[in-house]
């Protein structure tokens, strides 16, 4: 990950890097020290850290310290996922070892392979070019399309989480989660909030869902448009693909999933129409059409304003991820009022 930014451990999340070395020298097979850790700066959930030895390089994601949220930070559900999918076309790291014992570090973590890429999380894909870009745009689409193809019983994930209902129980989480990090009054998300729950499709589709897909959130490989590794899979779960696919696409509507917003002129600059990104994933997943398109955009709007809520407030209570996490300040406001006008053209 060459153009990902390597920090000394924050003051808040440093633990005994002695005892960890002694836990993975147990648990991961050919693990040698001396060990050295890095903090990758960005990602506002889960602080993840680079673990060096004098022969290799791993990957580690722990829980945050301090009170958590109810269902929030889950790297369990991570680690499961990432390694029943280690099989299919789906692009994960290796697993090496899980660890719930809050006594090692503090917080539960995984350990995982360290994967060559780049991140861009910037939509516009700067130092790249149109057919790159474009590329791997596609690509994007393609991975989540086979990711929504696979059956969760033949990868072990039957029971990664309750068929049916999926947007009731997901409006009931993120509200509850909104509410329980709120900080003021936001008009627009009281809208939002009104009219999602009534307005739930029937098509009850069910299957392996992401819940933070998009491209910052993967690894583009370090030569060519290929994605290398999928990430963050703290949130996923079993339920509605359109959930994953609509997010994907927030970036199409002004909404900046984890970066900046695709600018104005993203055709001239080779990133295919959002028709073309549709059309590419229902290739790869074996979907005919698309209905109630503006039900999943607008209600991934919500669940991002809820998201970026949580980590503004995470911000607030000195216990973020990242220091970026206090940036937030307005985002919850901004994309809830995006959502909103969306309503309102309906």
């Amino acid at each position: 990950m060459s153009n990902i930014e390597l920090t000394e451990v924050r003051a808040a999340h440093t633990f005994d890097q002695e005892v960890l070395g002694e836990y993975l020298s147990q648990h991961v097979e050919g693990y040698a020290g001396p060990l050295q850790v890095k903090q990758f700066e960005g990602g506002q959930s889960n602080p993840t850290f680079q673990l060096i030895t004098p022969t290799k390089k791993y990957v580690m994601r722990k829980q945050p310290p301090g009170e958590l949220l109810p269902s929030a930070h889950q790297v369990d559900r991570e680690y499961r996922v990432m390694h029943a999918l280690r099989d299919t076309a789906v692009p994960v790291p290796t697993m090496y070892c899980l660890c719930e014992d809050k006594s090692i570090i503090g917080t539960s973590f995984y350990v995982m392979d360290f994967v060559e890429g780049r991140v861009f999380t910037d939509p516009a894909m700067p130092d790249s070019n149109k057919e790159e870009r474009r590329a791997t745009y596609l690509n994007l689409a393609s991975i989540l399309g086979e990711l929504h193809s696979i059956r969760p019983e033949d990868v072990g994930l039957e029971e990664f989480g309750r068929p049916g209902n999926y947007y009731a129980r997901q409006y009931k989480r993120w509200s509850a989660q909104y509410l329980a990090s709120k900080t003021e009054e936001l008009p627009d998300m009281d809208a939002l909030m009104e009219w999602l729950p009534n307005n739930i499709p029937d098509d009850d589709a069910s299957g392996i869902v992401h819940g933070d897909y998009r491209l910052g959130n993967v690894l583009v490989s370090p030569d060519g448009p290929d994605i290398a590794a999928v990430l963050d899979w703290e949130l996923s779960t079993l339920g509605h693909p359109l959930g994953d696919l609509a997010y994907l696409c927030q970036t199409y509507n002004g909404i900046a999933t984890g970066g900046d917003p695709l600018p104005a002129n993203f055709l001239e600059i080779g990133v295919p129409a959002e028709e073309e990104m549709l059309e590419a994933y229902c290739n790869a997943s074996g979907r005919d059409r698309i209905d109630n398109w503006d039900f999943y955009i607008v209600f991934n709007m919500f669940r991002s304003a809820s998201i970026i809520q949580g980590v503004y407030k995470r911000g607030l209570d000195g216990n973020a991820a990242s220091e970026k996490a206090l940036s937030f300040k307005d985002a919850a406001r901004l994309i809830s009022a995006v959502g909103n006008q969306r309503l309102q053209s309906l």
